[in-house]
C-alpha cells in the first residue's frame, strides 16, 4: 500500500472536503432525486438521471479521498530540518532567464494549488529542485523549452 505525502493542513482540508461530500452535499443529492422521482415516469426522466449520476460521483470521490486519507503519511514541514529541498520545503527561486524571483511550496497532490504558490511533490519543477540545495541550478523541462531556476532559499515552515 503506498503512503500518500501530504502536509497537516492538506489533511485537514481533505477531511472537511469528506466530511461536506458526505453530509450537506449527499443530503442536496438525495432531495434531488426525491424531486425527480415526484415527476412520475424514471425511464425518460434527465433530471433522475442526471441526479443519479451526481450520486455516482460523490460517492466515487468520498471514497478516493477516503482512501488517500487512509494512505496518508502527514508530514509537518516546521519538524524538518535539511539543507536540501525536500517535501514541504518552501523554496525561493531566480528565474535565469527574465531574473524575476518566485516561491514555491512543494506539497501533495491533492494539495497543490497554484495560486497558493503550492506545487505538487509530481510535478516537474518540483522534481527538478529534490535534492537541491541553496545555490544549485534546477533545470525545468518547460513546454516552450527547458528554464533554468536558481535555488535562493530553502525554509520549512
Amino acid at each position: 500500500m503506498e503512503r500518500v505525502p501530504m502536509t497537516r493542513q492538506g489533511a485537514e482540508v481533505l477531511k472537511k472536503t469528506v466530511a461536506y461530500l458526505k453530509g450537506e452535499k449527499r443530503h442536496k443529492i438525495v432531495a434531488t432525486i426525491e424531486e425527480a422521482r415526484a415527476h412520475g415516469d424514471l425511464s425518460e426522466n434527465a433530471e433522475y438521471h442526471s441526479a443519479k449520476e451526481e450520486q455516482g460521483m460523490n460517492e466515487a470521490r468520498i471514497k478516493d479521498m477516503e482512501d488517500k486519507l487512509a494512505r496518508a503519511q502527514i508530514i509537518d514541514p516546521a519538524s524538518i530540518s535539511s539543507d536540501k529541498v525536500v517535501f514541504g520545503a518552501t523554496v525561493e527561486l531566480l528565474d535565469m532567464d527574465d531574473e524575476t524571483e518566485i516561491t514555491y511550496q512543494i506539497v501533495g497532490v491533492d494539495e497543490a494549488d497554484i495560486e497558493q504558490r503550492k506545487i505538487s511533490i509530481t510535478s516537474p519543477m518540483a522534481r527538478a529542485m529534490i535534492g537541491k540545495e541553496e545555490g544549485d541550478v534546477a533545470a525545468v523541462q518547460a513546454p516552450g523549452g527547458e528554464r533554468e531556476y536558481e535555488i535562493q532559499s530553502i525554509s520549512y515552515v
